[in-house]
């Protein structure tokens, strides 16, 4: 994944409709955390979250204290401006989430829509996993969204990994169980069309 500097010149010259991954709600992550924590009080973080509409309907759906990770200042600023007052109910971190001090076991549900599949690099992937695997409580869940293989093989002037559910599943190893896989076919504001394959897994506590 590319550096910090590369995401802030992103976000500094494109609007948060601009984007391609932009969606005015991300109505099929929504419905998957909610199948997956139906309880409000559980520890959910958006990763890659930036610009994204998600923490709104988050606390429109009376989660609380959801943690939006991005490593992107500005990404997050957008996010805070928006949210006004409601903004002091995100814990709000600013990080590569390869290297971030995640607690242990400290989330109910991991979100990623459109992070991982940026991750060319397989050391980078490895550390990924091993970063959900710390932070999600065992019994937890996790939901990643990438390119499924039918998508677009560069973003944001970077390339990309595409994956179909088994190669996405595989990623993660043993340890994840997968529930169910979706597939959704997203428009981006500028009208061309994209292919996600999405990935629910639930994660045990046994060896990876």
């Amino acid at each position: 994944m590319k550096s910090e500097a590369h995401w802030e010149t992103v976000y500094q010259t494109k609007q948060p409709t601009e984007v391609s991954w932009y969606r005015p709600h991300l109505e099929l992550s929504l419905q998957l955390i909610e199948e997956a924590a139906p309880n409000r009080d559980a520890r959910v973080i958006d990763v890659g979250g930036g610009e994204s509409t998600l923490v709104d309907d988050l606390l429109a759906h009376g989660y609380q204290k959801p943690s939006v990770l991005d490593i992107s200042s500005t990404a997050l600023s957008v996010a805070r401006e928006r949210l006004g007052s409601k903004s002091a109910d995100v814990d709000w971190l600013c990080r590569d989430v390869t290297t971030f001090p995640f607690v242990q076991h400290e989330y109910d549900v991991w979100h990623d829509r459109a992070v991982f599949h940026f991750l060319t690099d397989a050391n980078e992937r490895a550390r990924y996993v091993r970063q959900v695997a710390n932070a999600v409580r065992p019994g937890g869940h996790v939901i990643v969204a990438t390119f499924g293989p039918d998508g677009p093989t560069r973003c944001s002037g970077l390339e990309v990994v595409r994956y179909d559910p088994d190669a996405l599943h595989d990623e993660f190893g043993a340890r994840f169980e997968l529930v169910k896989h979706l597939t959704e076919i997203h428009q981006t504001p500028a009208g061309s069309i994209q292919q996600f394959t999405y990935c629910y897994c639930v994660s045990s506590s046994g060896p990876e």
